[in-house]
C-alpha cells in the first residue's frame, strides 16, 4: 500500500484533472448534449489557439518570467503571413515562414531585454503588447484580410472519426504538447528550463549558461506564438488584425489553471493542456445552459484567483 501511495502524482499535478472532472460532471448532468463526441471535438477546437499559445506562455512563467503581448504578437503573425501570401503574392509556405520568423523576433526582443537590459518580464511584455497591437494596426490598416491561400486553412478542416469531426489543428496542438513534454522531462535542455526557474544563480553557478536558456526559451515561446497564429487564420479563414484580444489573459490562465507555479520552476506542460481544456469546458457548458457570457468571465476569474491561491499556500506549507 505504501509503495502504491509513492507512485502516486504530487497532488498539484492531479488538481487540474480533478478540476475538469468535476467540470464535465456538473456540465454533463445540466447541460443538454454536452457528452456527445461533437462536443467535446468542438471544445477542443475552440482552444487550440489558445493552447498553442499557452506552451509558449508555460516555457516563460517555469522560468518565474511572464509574456503579456502573447496574444497581440500572435495576431501581428496572422496579419504578416496572410498578407504577405494575398498582397505580395508569396508562396503559401514562405508566407507561413514570415510570419512565424516575425513573432519569433519578438520573442528575441522580449529575451534581449530581460536578458541584457536586466528589464522585467512584465514590463517589458507590457511595452511590446503595446508595440506589436500598434504595428499590427498600421500595417494592416485595421482591415481584414481575405481570400486566403487555402494551405493557410487545411488545419482547420476536419476528418471523421466514428461519425466525430476531429480538426487537424487540434491534432496539431496535441502532438506539440506531447512533444514539449518529451523535451522538458527528458532533455537537458528541457530540465535546464526547471533550474533557471528554480534559481538562476545556483544554476549559473554549476555552469548552465541562464541567459542562453532565457533567451532560448522567449524565442521558442515566439515561434509557438507563430504556429498559432497559423491556427486563427485555419480557423477563421481571414486574417484578423483585431484577433489576439483576450488570448494572453487565457494562455495565462491555462497555465495556471494548469498547475504551473507563478513563480516559476514547477509544472507539467501537460497540465497546461487540461487547463485551457477546463476554460473550454466551462466556457462551452455555460453557453449550452444559456448563461451569459459576462459570467463566464466571472467564473474564469474565480478560478484563476482560486489557483495562485492554492500555489501559494502549497509554497509556503514547502517551507
Amino acid at each position: 500500500m505504501d509503495n502504491w501511495k509513492q507512485n502516486l502524482p504530487p497532488i498539484g499535478q492531479l488538481g487540474p484533472f480533478i478540476a475538469l472532472l468535476l467540470a464535465c460532471s456538473f456540465f454533463g448532468a445540466t447541460a443538454d448534449n454536452f457528452f456527445s463526441a461533437e462536443n467535446f471535438s468542438l471544445i477542443l477546437q475552440q482552444v487550440m489557439v489558445v493552447g498553442v499559445i499557452a506552451i509558449g506562455q508555460t516555457l516563460i512563467i517555469l522560468t518565474a518570467g511572464i509574456d503579456l503581448s502573447c496574444g497581440v504578437v500572435m495576431a501581428l503573425g496572422n496579419i504578416v503571413m496572410t498578407k504577405f501570401a494575398v498582397e505580395l503574392g508569396l508562396p503559401a509556405p514562405l508566407a507561413i515562414a514570415c510570419g512565424i520568423g516575425v513573432t519569433a523576433l519578438f520573442g528575441l526582443i522580449n529575451g534581449l531585454l530581460v536578458t541584457r537590459i536586466k528589464l522585467p518580464p512584465f514590463i517589458v511584455t507590457l511595452g511590446t503588447f503595446n508595440i506589436a497591437f500598434a504595428i499590427t494596426q498600421l500595417y494592416s490598416k485595421s482591415q481584414t484580410v481575405t481570400d486566403v491561400p487555402p494551405l493557410m486553412t487545411a488545419l482547420g478542416e476536419t476528418f471523421q472519426i466514428g461519425g466525430t469531426s476531429i480538426a487537424w489543428g487540434t491534432l496539431l496542438m496535441i502532438a506539440m504538447y506531447v512533444g514539449m513534454w518529451w523535451w522538458l522531462r527528458d532533455t537537458a535542455a528541457g530540465r535546464h528550463v526547471y533550474a533557471v526557474g528554480n534559481s538562476p544563480e545556483a544554476t549559473r553557478l554549476v555552469g548552465i549558461p541562464t541567459e542562453r536558456v532565457l533567451l532560448g526559451v522567449y524565442v521558442l515561446a515566439g515561434v509557438f506564438y507563430g504556429i498559432a497564429s497559423l491556427l486563427t487564420v485555419a480557423r477563421t479563414g481571414v486574417g484578423d488584425p483585431n484577433a489576439g484580444q483576450t488570448e494572453n489573459l487565457d494562455a495565462i490562465t491555462a497555465v495556471v489553471l494548469g498547475g504551473t507555479s507563478l513563480f516559476g520552476g514547477r509544472g507539467v506542460i501537460l497540465g497546461t493542456l487540461i487547463g485551457a481544456i477546463v476554460v473550454g469546458v466551462l466556457r462551452n457548458g455555460l453557453t449550452l445552459m444559456g448563461v451569459d457570457s459576462v459570467y463566464q468571465v466571472l467564473v474564469t476569474g474565480i478560478l484563476v484567483i482560486l489557483a495562485v491561491t492554492v500555489d501559494q499556500l502549497s509554497r509556503k506549507g514547502g517551507r
